[in-house]
C-alpha cells in the first residue's frame, strides 16, 4: 500500500482553531523544565497538553509515512508535499505553545514580579526556534 492516500488527510487551519477553542479549561497540571534555569513553575491544563501531545502524535504518524513513502520510492513531488504538511503542522503547534506561554506564563510572571527573566527566557528561546 502506498502510504500516499493515508497521507493526504490533512486538518485544516480553521479546524485546528475550532479544537484549540472548544471547551473550558479548569483543570491544570504542573511541569516543571527539565532545564533547571527556568524562572517559574509551570502550570497548564491537562486538556491543552493533550492537545499538544495529540498534535504531536499525529505529526509523528505523519513522518513514519513520509518514511514509508521514500521506502517504496513514492514521486519526489509528493513525498515533498508531505514534508510541507508536517512543517506546518509543527508551526502550528510551535504557534499553540507560545501562544499558551504568552497567555499563562509571561502573565504570571507579571503577576509575580519577574517578568523580566521571562522574556529574556522566552527571546534566548525564539533566537534559537526562528531561522
Amino acid at each position: 500500500m502506498n502510504g500516499t492516500n493515508q497521507l493526504k488527510k490533512q486538518t485544516s487551519p480553521q479546524s485546528e482553531e475550532n479544537e484549540l477553542n472548544d471547551g473550558i479549561i479548569s483543570d491544570h497540571t504542573d511541569h516543571t523544565h527539565p532545564n533547571h534555569n527556568s524562572v517559574h513553575g509551570h502550570i497548564h491544563s491537562e486538556e491543552s497538553l493533550r492537545r499538544i501531545v495529540n498534535r504531536l502524535s499525529r505529526i509523528e504518524g505523519h513522518v513514519r509515512g513520509i518514511k514509508t513513502m521514500v521506502q517504496q520510492s513514492s514521486p519526489c513531488p509528493d513525498v515533498l508535499l508531505q514534508i510541507a504538511a508536517v512543517r506546518g503542522a509543527l508551526d502550528r503547534v510551535a504557534r499553540i505553545v507560545l501562544d499558551e506561554h504568552l497567555t499563562e506564563c509571561i502573565a504570571r510572571a507579571s503577576q509575580e514580579g519577574n517578568i523580566e527573566a521571562e522574556i529574556e527566557q522566552l527571546k534566548a528561546a525564539l533566537d534559537r526556534f526562528l531561522p
